[in-house]
């Protein structure tokens, strides 16, 4: 009976720990890169292709490495699928562009981050932020020329800065 006392006062001690913690406190809340975002930024890069002419593979990531989505556009080359994801992954990786990653890795020679597995340093990945910095993921590009990869990607993000806010 002794045992059943000290242990019933145990718990209520505990719950009342529990209790005078904020609920704001207990339960972390942060944005995420939903799906429909995602799309909307794949609907964003298709209408900056099409209008220059760009062939375009594009991949979107969140900041977990999950594949949100992913969009071949009609006669894009099949060897951009793998550098589209891989730059997808990268900037999904980190808050960082491909470019910079490039730069940073062989800004003076090769440094130790030119020998990361998975990293990918062509121009056209970028990190996904909301107007805070928080990082949601990242999207990759590939088809076209580094920059022109770069480009395509930022009208992905530009089309959805309303709702990285």
């Amino acid at each position: 009976m002794r045992l059943r006392a000290l242990l019933v006062a145990f718990s209520l001690f505990v719950l009342s720990l529990t209790l005078s913690i904020p609920v704001a406190a207990q339960i972390e809340t942060r944005p995420i890169l939903s799906s429909s975002a995602a799309m909307t930024m794949v609907h964003g890069c298709l209408s900056k292709a099409a209008a220059e002419g760009w062939f375009m593979h594009i991949a979107i990531m969140d900041n977990h490495g999950n594949l949100k989505a992913y969009h071949r556009m009609d006669d894009a080359q099949l060897l951009s699928h793998d550098v589209a994801m891989a730059k997808a992954r990268t900037s999904a990786a980190s808050p960082r562009s491909t470019k910079q990653w490039g730069e940073m890795a062989f800004a003076s020679g090769p440094s130790a981050a030119a020998f990361v597995p998975g990293l990918n340093f062509f121009e056209g990945g970028l990190p996904i932020l909301t107007d805070d910095g928080q990082h949601l993921g990242g999207i990759g590009v590939s088809g076209d020329p580094g920059a022109n990869d770069a480009l395509c990607a930022q009208a992905g993000i530009d089309a959805v800065a309303d709702q990285l806010q």
